[in-house]
């Protein structure tokens, strides 16, 4: 995965170990093992959870380390289930004569399944799913547009699972006793290679357009603000001083239609506070339209006269002219992050509300209208969602805009995995996508996935780019959202098909 140390064509032999005890081992034994393997996968891959609670939550570490441990137990859980039911349905417990054939069709769909229901269960947690891996391969990931990120996990897997099989061909050959199977195999090949095929046509293809496509001049500023400061009111004049002495230097003799900065850039309320007159200044010398990450808030009056204040982790577009040209507030927020779960029925939870904010989400709403541009907006953690991407392009989104504050993360990996989940948003639905982080990664993602631009983490930074502005019709953006949901749904049929067997 995506890091330090990560190394992307291990993904293809990773799972080989796993897949074969499943293969030839007991239910409740490949129940354990995929237990173990997903503790100590999901502990290397968020350890940065360390950091976020502890370095900047001043939780202590006998309370963030359980934390930790407890939700890399809750992703090994799927991994547990995943191998038992394997084992179950496909493995050799009750028939030691049996091939790999069904273990081959079994394994991606129940893994993929399982992916997705843990992206919408308790709120989900799609994080890092396998297929994110091959980010930095955009000749290998264009079928996202097919099926998404879901349809990359289905292709890894069974590619594993597809070594799996020549490895026991290669040693019990016997097994493979009936001219159906193989020819199942050989689809399964098939299958493995059409996915690659599909990638390489659809990336040259796209390749060319992009060539041919309207270009929009846009900037991206990193601020670089201290986490543990960032709320000071002392400084939030010094932190938009920041913003506006970045911008100014990349406009510094070009112009651009856009200036893009971060989730929260405005460590204020815009509505009430004077600062916005700098940035509103700003925006009318220069003639540049800005979007920036701001909280913000509303007032409704109840029927009893009573005022109800609700307050947003938002965004808000600002015109030449000085004026507000729309807003959008951030629809799924982070559990116990930007708010606390059943609070009204766990009133013991109530201090923690004064700790982390109390954010309520904002509604579905079209792209921002700019000229030419229409952009779809995901507010940091809304990234890893595929189809909030996918409902704003639906609505006429030409450009992605991704605002994030990755400073939560530290030095760490997150940064990193974060912005290759980001890349498939702009895969699956042939949008550029323009990142504007805090402290990084910033950049400029075009429509199949190529890193135009990037900036190191925890540094300052402005960067332009000529962003491509696509309007491409995907099958994803209108329907991919349901491969996932398809092999969830097919899980129950397996396993009734396999109690209906036993039975006969």
């Amino acid at each position: 995965m995506p890091g330090k140390i990560g190394w992307w064509p291990l993904l293809f032999v990773a799972l080989v170990p796993l897949l074969r005890l499943c293969l030839n081992d007991r239910p409740l034994r490949s129940v354990a093992a995929g237990f173990l393997f997903g503790v100590v996968y999901h502990l290397a891959l968020l350890y940065w959870i360390l950091i976020v609670l502890g370095q900047y939550g001043d939780l202590p570490l006998w309370v963030s380390l359980p934390a930790l441990v407890l939700l890399a137990s809750y992703m090994a859980g799927y991994c547990a289930v995943f191998c038992g039911l394997l084992s179950l349905l496909a493995g050799r417990a009750k028939d030691q004569e049996r091939s790999a054939v069904a273990f081959v069709w079994i394994a991606p769909l129940f893994w993929v399944g399982l992916d997705y229901l843990r992206s919408v269960l308790f709120t989900g947690f799609p994080w890092m799913d396998l297929g994110y891996g091959l980010f930095s391969q955009p000749w290998l990931i264009q079928a996202a547009d097919l099926g998404g990120h879901h349809l990359l996990t289905f292709f890894l897997v069974l590619g594993n699972c597809l070594l799996v099989a020549g490895l026991d061909w290669r040693q019990y050959r016997s097994r493979y006793r009936q001219r159906s199977e193989r020819r199942l195999l050989l689809t399964a090949g098939v299958l493995f290679v059409a996915v690659i095929g599909y990638s390489l046509v659809r990336y040259h293809a796209v390749a060319t357009t992009i060539n041919h496509s309207l270009q929009a001049r846009v900037a991206v500023v990193q601020g670089n603000i201290d986490q543990a400061i960032k709320w000071s009111p002392a400084i939030k004049a010094e932190t938009v001083d920041t913003y506006l002495r970045l911008s100014r230097q990349v406009l510094d003799g070009e112009a651009a239609q856009l200036i893009i900065w971060p989730e929260t850039a405005l460590p204020f309320y815009p509505q009430q506070d004077t600062l916005i007159g700098k940035v509103i200044g700003f925006t009318t010398d220069t003639n540049t339209w800005l979007f920036t990450g701001a909280p913000l808030y509303s007032v409704t009056v109840k029927k009893e006269g009573e005022e109800e204040i609700r307050y947003y982790n938002g965004s808000i577009l600002i015109g030449p002219e000085g004026k507000v040209g729309g807003e959008y507030n951030k629809q799924h927020l982070v559990p116990f992050g930007e708010y606390v779960p059943l609070r009204r029925y766990l009133p013991f939870l109530q201090p923690l509300v004064v700790n982390i904010g109390d954010f309520s989400a904002g509604t579905v709403t079209g792209p921002l209208p700019l000229g030419p541009l229409w952009l779809g907006v995901l507010i940091c953690y809304e990234s890893i969602f595929p189809d909030i991407a996918a409902t704003t392009v639906k609505k006429g989104a030409n450009m992605l805009v991704n605002l994030t504050n990755d400073a939560w993360y530290g030095r760490s990996s997150a940064p990193y995995q974060s912005m290759a989940m980001a890349v498939f948003r702009a895969v699956e639905n042939k949008r550029s996508l323009v990142r504007a982080a805090n402290t990084g990664i910033s950049g400029f993602i075009d429509p199949v996935g190529h890193i135009m631009v990037q900036t190191e983490i925890f540094t300052e930074a402005a960067q332009a780019a000529d962003v491509p502005v696509m309007n491409l019709q995907t099958v994803f953006t209108w329907n991919g959202s349901y491969f996932g949901l398809i092999c969830a749904v097919l899980m129950p049929f397996f396993l009734l098909l396999n109690r209906y067997r036993a039975r006969s």
